[in-house]
C-alpha cells in the first residue's frame, strides 16, 4: 500500500551504540530533520493554498494574518495524521480514489475561478482596473479563506494528513512525536518563506495589469497538475 514506500524509506535501523549523549542526540534528531523535509517535499508544490497566499501577498491584504492561520491549520492537520489518522489502517483504493476526485475537482474549480480573474483582467482597459491593494477584505473573511483553502482542500488532507501521518508510522510513540513536529516546523518555514516572497512581489507587481497575469499561470498549474493526477490515478 501506499504507506509501506514510505515507511521503509524513513524507518530507523536497529540501535546498537552503547548509548553515548551525542549517538541518543543524533536519534532523536532523525525522525524531526524526517519529517520537516517529508513535509518541506510536499507543501512547496504550488496547490491552491499557496497560490491563495501569493494572491494575497499581491493584493496587500491581510497577507501575514492568512500565513499564520494556514500555518496552524496546517499543524492540525499533521497532528491528525500523526496521532491517530493513518493509524485507522490503510485507507482502501474505494476511499483514497474518492480523495483523489475530491482533490481533482478542487484543483479544477480553483484553476477555472484563476481563469476567469485572468480573462476578466484582459477584458477590462487598462485605466479602469483596480490597484491589487485597493482591493478590500476583511480580517474575518481572511480567515475564512485561509481555513477554506486548509481544511477544505482535499488535496490537503491526502498530502499532510494522510501522507505524513503514514510516514510515522515507522516510527516508535516517542520518536513519533519528534517527527510530527519537525513536519510542523517545516510547514511553518515553508508558508513564512512563501509568505516573505509574496510581500515582495506585491510591493513590485502592485498592479492589475501585471498580477491578473500570474492567474492566468496559475490556472494552466491547477489544470496541469489535474490532469497530472488523473493520468496517474488512472494508469
Amino acid at each position: 500500500m501506499m504507506f509501506d514506500s514510505l515507511s521503509s524509506l524513513l524507518a530507523i535501523g536497529p540501535i546498537t551504540s552503547s548509548g553515548l549523549g551525542s549517538a541518543s542526540a543524533s536519534l532523536a534528531l532523525a525522525p524531526f530533520s524526517a519529517g520537516m523535509a517529508l513535509s518541506l517535499s510536499l507543501i512547496v508544490a504550488i496547490g491552491p493554498q499557496n497560490a491563495h497566499l501569493l494572491r494575497m501577498g499581491l493584493q496587500r491584504q491581510h497577507l501575514w494574518l492568512s500565513v499564520a492561520v494556514c500555518a496552524l491549520a496546517d499543524m492540525v492537520l499533521i497532528a491528525i495524521g500523526v496521532a491517530g489518522l493513518a493509524q485507522l489502517g490503510q485507507l482502501s483504493e474505494k476511499l483514497y480514489g474518492a480523495l483523489m476526485g475530491a482533490t481533482v475537482l478542487v484543483l479544477l474549480l480553483y484553476g477555472w475561478q484563476a481563469a476567469r480573474r485572468f480573462w476578466q483582467g484582459l477584458k477590462t482597459p487598462l485605466q479602469a482596473q483596480v490597484p491589487a491593494h485597493q482591493l478590500g477584505m476583511t480580517r474575518r473573511q481572511a480567515v475564512g479563506a485561509a481555513l477554506t483553502f486548509s481544511w477544505f482542500n482535499p488535496h490537503a488532507w491526502i498530502d499532510t494528513a494522510v501522507l505524513i501521518g503514514g510516514a510515522s508510522l515507522a516510527y516508535q510513540e516517542q520518536a513519533r512525536t519528534g517527527f510530527g513536529l519537525g513536519a510542523m516546523v517545516g510547514s511553518a518555514i515553508w508558508f513564512v518563506t512563501l509568505g516573505a516572497l509574496a510581500w515582495g512581489l506585491g510591493k513590485r507587481l502592485g498592479q492589475s495589469s501585471l498580477w491578473h497575469w500570474i492567474d492566468g499561470m496559475v490556472a494552466l498549474m491547477m489544470w496541469g497538475i489535474a490532469g497530472t493526477l488523473t493520468i496517474k490515478h488512472l494508469t
